[in-house]
């Protein structure tokens, strides 16, 4: 006699089913958002006055931003300058126009911001040089921008190149500082290196090493670091353990992703977080690759060790951040508080913190690179939302400490 069926077991067990088919579904689709780089978004231009020296936005997250930015048109052919935002209606978002680089502006009918602000060490007016540096992976482009006997090494994020470190020369400059910018593999600009874009922090420090070694040929008698983003890790990591890290006078560290996995759990937004903690656990298996994970821009193995410190850290962190989450930055400073600043912004983007408050910035790297201890309390207190921060409308400060910005 055949075994009778129970049709309640059979549903239980399909709706079982069923539900375990769309938790996966969703929690692939989870892994996906979270390898995947966070989308540019376009801004709308309504209008461009280059007489005036004014520029009207569709009004966006991007456009109503305070402070000064990048603006790509002509699909990345075209390059300006935008300043403060000097009014917003019911046309849009008036901001200053500071200059246009390359293309015709005039025709452009979209674009996107981004936080670089300047394309190479000629905008600044001070003598420089295009040089090709010598790695471990063969010879990489590199600007030099000569100064003092103290060197400034300055390291760019993953997905992004050497322009995105140029807001930091004018400070370094105006302090009498060397300044070195330098390709690393992998970046688009060196030889790409052995493994996977997104998992090179053992092999990254090794270019940066050569950078130290590149400076110190060049006279240098000290060298500070300087990384953004996820190149944070990767000047921790020189710091730690490169052979002449006893030149290393000190680090610092823009919106930096200390812990890769903690900055892959935020791009998950409000999914909840045991379905974004599967979605990690699938990115770092051996099926990560047919979710993206060879495309990440963070390492989710990373994370920063506060015990391996035994050098001064600067960290500058937005608490607005939205990428690297400021917990994490919060709680890396508080283990070490003989070692590291911590200097917060409030209001900034990922990696913008610049862009936002240049003053801030600049008077927060040269403090700490001079020892100054009364001015560094100063910025380290918690930062509020500004006046500049709170009304769109006032223009950003100049940073009295850089030299003007470029005419052209």
């Amino acid at each position: 006699m055949a075994a009778r069926v129970d049709p309640a077991r059979v549903v239980a067990a399909g709706l079982v089913a069923a539900g375990a088919l769309v938790t996966g579904a969703l929690t692939a689709g989870t892994a996906r958002r979270m390898a995947s780089p966070r989308p540019q978004r376009v801004t709308p231009v309504r209008g461009v006055d280059l007489a005036g020296g004014t520029i009207r936005f569709g009004a966006t997250p991007d456009s109503l931003l305070p402070g000064r930015y990048s603006f790509w048109f002509a699909e990345g052919r075209g390059h300006a300058r935008v300043g403060a935002i000097i009014g917003v209606d019911a046309d849009g978002v008036l901001r200053e126009l500071l200059g246009v680089d390359t293309g015709d502006l005039t025709a452009a009918r979209e674009g996107r911001f981004n936080g670089w602000m300047w394309l190479s060490p000629e905008a600044f007016g001070v003598p420089y040089r295009s040089e090709r540096m010598q790695t471990t992976q063969g010879a990489v482009p590199a600007w030099v921008i000569p100064g003092g006997e103290r060197w400034a090494v300055l390291v760019h994020g993953r997905s992004s190149v050497r322009q995105e470190a140029l807001r930091a020369v004018p400070a370094l400059v105006a302090a009498g500082w060397s300044v070195l910018l330098p390709a690393y593999r992998g970046d688009g600009e060196a030889p790409a290196g052995d493994t996977a874009r997104y998992a090179l922090t053992d092999a990254e420090w090794v270019d940066v090493e050569s950078a130290i070694l590149h400076a110190l040929d060049e006279g240098a008698t000290e060298v500070a670091l300087f990384g953004w983003s996820s190149g944070a890790s990767i000047v921790l990591a020189t710091a730690h353990r490169s052979r002449v890290r006893e030149v290393i006078r000190g680090v610092v560290l823009d919106s930096p992703v200390l812990d890769g996995a903690q900055a892959l759990l935020a791009r998950g937004g409000a999914v909840p977080e045991p379905m974004r903690r599967g979605a990690l656990s699938l990115l770092t298996s051996r099926w990560g690759g047919l979710l993206g994970a060879r495309a990440m821009d963070v390492d989710p193995a990373e994370s920063a060790d506060p015990a391996e410190l035994d050098l001064p850290v600067l960290i500058l962190q937005s608490e607005d951040d939205g990428v690297a989450p400021p917990e994490v930055a919060h709680r890396f400073a508080a283990a070490r508080p003989e070692l590291v600043r911590l200097v917060p912004f409030a209001g900034a983007r990922h990696t913008r913190l610049w862009n936002l408050d240049p003053e801030r910035w600049d008077g927060a790297v040269t403090a700490w690179l001079d020892d100054d201890r009364v001015a560094l309390d100063a910025f380290s207190a918690p930062a509020d939302a500004s006046a500049r921060t709170a009304d769109p409308s006032r223009p950003a400060a100049a940073p009295s400490a850089s030299p003007p910005l470029p005419a052209h």
